[in-house]
């Protein structure tokens, strides 16, 4: 099974999520906006086809044979039992869905941090508000969010420093890339995390660690992170918290 997976070339943005974990199980995966004779316009030739029960409202989707999945957790909770990264207990599957979901909505709030009005706006278009919305974003929203996840890890009766079940699953995957974005977005802010969250720091280091995982960090296939996706170091929005 070649699984295809569409999202916008050029950034890593929430396809990243779903790469993690093609990756980390060495899926046989095809990215097709960065195919050659396809392009992000076989992308979008989906999302536009007015002959589709329901086509995708925006990517990053999934495509397997005939069927379209869409939305990063959605995406994941498919993935997850067939790629070996999501626990066997189906009561532990919702709960690893439920986390991605809400991963889903601290991303939501790392991209509000540099668009705060409108995603049709520049960011010099609301820098100001951009800094408000950061200042408390670092101060009040990552305390927050990694504080419940450091919990969540550190309660997990299975132990063996995953969040969720005994073994690596598809939100171990995710919080490393929280991690990463974060520490590349709010450098100063993040100066210090792994002594606040030690959980987390050690999940992060173990993720990056993987054969896999360390195998396509190092390839051309790992986008570089930039001013274009979701994670974006403006210097004006990082302080300390």
């Amino acid at each position: 099974m070649v699984y295809e997976l569409y999202y916008w070339d050029g950034i890593q943005g929430r396809g990243e999520f779903v790469r993690l974990a093609l990756e980390d199980a060495g899926a046989d995966y095809v990215d097709v906006a960065r195919q050659p004779g396809r392009g992000t316009a076989a992308m979008l030739k989906i999302m536009d086809d007015r002959g589709a029960a329901c086509p995708p409202f925006a990517p990053p989707f999934l495509k397997v044979g005939d069927v379209i999945i869409s939305h990063v957790a959605n995406i994941l909770f498919y993935l997850g039992p067939k790629l070996g990264l999501a626990p066997q207990d189906e009561v532990l599957r919702y709960v690893a869905n439920g986390l991605q979901l809400t991963i889903t909505d601290f991303v939501a709030e790392v991209h509000d941090t540099h668009h705060p009005i409108a995603t049709s706006l520049y960011y010099e278009d609301q820098k100001e508000a951009a800094k408000a919305r950061s200042a408390a974003f670092i101060a009040d929203r990552v305390p927050k969010f990694l504080g419940y996840f450091e919990r969540v890890l550190q309660q997990n009766s299975d132990g063996r420093g995953h969040i969720v079940g005994t073994a690596l699953s598809y939100v171990d995957l995710s919080l490393f890339q929280v991690i990463e974005g974060l520490s590349y977005a709010f450098p100063v802010a993040m100066r210090g995390y792994a002594k606040r969250y030690p959980g987390l720091a050690a999940l992060h280091e173990s993720v990056r660690r993987g054969p896999n995982i360390a195998a396509y960090l190092a390839s051309p296939r790992r986008l570089a992170f930039n001013e274009d996706g979701i994670f974006r170091h403006y210097p004006e929005l990082d302080s300390a918290d």
